[in-house]
């Protein structure tokens, strides 16, 4: 499986506990490229991950979106895909295999936590509902129902300069899904296993303040 044309983007921020064993494993099923975009970190979170084998890029900037637009700045040529997951350890990144698979015949592969049974029991009550309310609404509007906005992704490079994104915050995944309905993008839900948190705090998910913005 050629994986050269793969860029990994992990934004971070206070993550050392957990960035060393992501990166690891991610080189490990063999990805190459992988840029974590330190967001303002004060635990070491950048030097971690450089001993690790990733590429540091550095965003003061804070936002989610902020820190996966950085990334996408410095890409190196020839990256055709590009995957976005999390630095805390909870995607199971095992089943990265599964979406490469997924490459052939679809632009948007998405994680569906809420697929399995362990990603179901895994997501909080707060994510749960910022999840149902989210889908609901981009159901409402676009006509396409979404079971989940994981942070484990995977999209064409040419897709997502298609979509064009906008949004620098809480909103990223959100735009993400909905600029690809909106251009006809061939998108699938993959069911995947979530992972309690293997360290640090969670920045949005785990937070009702966060969750209230990222549905805003």
């Amino acid at each position: 499986m050629n994986l050269e044309n793969t860029l990994v983007i992990i934004p971070a921020l206070n993550e050392a506990a957990t960035i060393e064993a992501v990166v690891t494993n991610l080189r490990n099923q063999g990805l190459t490229h992988i840029q974590v975009v330190d967001n303002g970190s004060q635990d070491g979170t950048a030097e971690i991950a450089i001993q690790a084998g990733a590429e540091v890029v550095q965003e003061p900037f804070q936002g989610y979106g902020q820190a996966c637009w950085r990334g996408l700045q410095t890409m190196p040529e020839k990256i055709e895909w590009i995957l976005f997951c999390d630095a805390d350890g909870s995607d199971d990144l095992s089943q990265l295999p599964d979406f490469f698979a997924q490459r052939e015949t679809h632009d948007l592969i998405l994680g569906n936590r809420r697929g399995t049974s362990t990603g179901r029991q895994q997501l909080s009550p707060v994510q749960n509902f910022g999840n149902g309310l989210s889908g609901t609404l981009m159901a409402w509007g676009w006509g396409y129902r979404f079971e989940d906005l994981g942070p484990l992704r995977l999209i064409r490079k040419t897709a997502l300069d298609q979509i064009g994104m906008c949004d620098r915050n809480f909103g990223w995944t959100v735009e993400m899904q909905v600029r690809a309905i909106e251009c006809g993008l061939r998108i699938w839900e993959l069911p995947v296993n979530y992972l309690p948190r293997q360290g640090g705090q969670s920045k949005i998910s785990g937070t009702v303040s966060g969750s209230i913005k990222a549905g805003t």
